[in-house]
């Protein structure tokens, strides 16, 4: 993306108006919320997450605590803009996980990987190393759909909360006034 075409969406969407502290306090904000219904899902719903989903939230989280460093720090120039691409970064991370989330998902069932160790037992007898790598190929438990809105399933949701909080923080941080 340009600089014009920053300045366009900026400009085009009322951001202009805001302050880079006020836009990053609504970033952090619904990262909260996406969490809170995560939670929601998790607890009132009786949905369990897979090892996929865990990773996916700490995705938000840290999209989320980078967001509230920003808005409490307010850095000015390049100070901003690095949060920018720090928030972009961990929200390409999460989208990434979400990606590979839909990917699994889509497989015929003959071909969805096989159920594994639970994110607890892999954690606590595996090497970190090994332990991320089994999550990120995923198991059987991550290439089921518990959960749907609009036709769409959890991590779908996910990659668009993600693509969207990437490009607000870039935008917030790059382009708006102190």
């Amino acid at each position: 993306m340009s600089d014009a075409d920053l300045k366009v969406i900026a400009s085009s969407t009322g951001f202009r108006d805001w302050s880079r502290r006020s836009t990053n306090g609504l970033g952090f904000m619904v990262c909260a919320l996406g969490l809170g219904y995560a939670y929601f899902v998790q607890v009132g719903q009786g949905v369990e997450p897979c090892p996929l989903c865990i990773f996916q939230r700490l995705a938000l989280l840290a999209v989320g605590l980078l967001f509230l460093l920003a808005a409490l720090h307010n850095p000015q120039d390049w100070g901003a803009k690095v949060y920018g691409v720090l928030i972009n970064l961990a929200a390409t991370v999460g989208l990434l996980i979400a990606g590979r989330h839909v990917w699994i998902q889509n497989l015929p069932p003959e071909e969805a990987p096989r159920c594994g160790p639970g994110l607890d037992y892999m954690l606590q007898n595996f090497p970190l190393g090994e332990a991320l790598r089994e999550v990120l190929t995923g198991s059987g438990e991550c290439a089921k759909v518990d959960w749907t809105l609009l036709g769409l399933s959890m991590p779908v949701w996910n990659i668009l909360l993600f693509f969207s909080l990437g490009a607000f923080g870039l935008i917030a941080n790059w382009r708006l006034r102190r």
